[in-house]
């Protein structure tokens, strides 16, 4: 039985969501994974995985530092299984080349090109944030186009999840493939 781990990064939960659901796909593909924040836990020994997903959010126009920081610590490591990288993004909602611009940085920034890649809508979850993120996090989305949700008295979901179920089906295939 192959081992996968999905390492990601979250801010408010949505990226953790997406690598939990990515992990049970793969699960039902006969896979053994770990799923491991890097921000709250040890990395663990990337030579014990047949392959690796790692997942982050953007905030501000940047990935967050701790898979930032997660993938610069093991991109040697990350060369040999098969590998993906998920990014979560309000950009993937409404401007893909935006988000694509945030993978390219990210590689820029880590060293690491991951043999697959996914842009992910995330959320909006207005009622986990403070007084004045909810009303900067407003402030920003009522400029963007594709009509985002702005009443924060709620919270949205924009991850498209057969999206996010096709690239976990994708990468448990190529693992399948992969020489052992």
């Amino acid at each position: 039985m192959s081992k996968v781990l999905v390492a990601y990064s979250t801010h408010e939960g949505q990226t953790a969501k997406i690598a939990d659901f990515i992990a049970s796909v793969l699960r039902t593909h006969g896979l053994d994974v770990d799923t491991c924040d890097v921000k709250e836990s040890a990395d663990p020994p990337l030579i014990d995985y047949d392959g690796v997903i790692v997942g982050g959010s953007v905030h501000m126009g940047k990935h967050d530092k701790h898979v930032v920081d997660y993938v610069r610590g093991n991109r040697h490591a990350l060369t040999g299984p098969p590998s993906a990288f998920f990014s979560v993004s309000m950009s993937a909602i409404h401007d893909a080349e935006d988000a694509e611009k945030y993978v390219q940085e990210f590689e820029e920034q880590t060293g690491w090109l991951p043999g697959k890649i996914a842009l992910f809508g995330g959320g909006l979850p207005y009622r986990h944030l403070n007084f004045i993120m909810r009303r900067i996090i407003k402030r920003i989305v009522e400029d963007k186009p594709g009509n985002l949700g702005t009443d924060t008295s709620r919270e949205y979901v924009y991850t498209e999840w057969d999206g996010v179920r096709r690239f976990a089906e994708d990468f448990a295939a190529g693992l399948e493939a992969a020489p052992q």
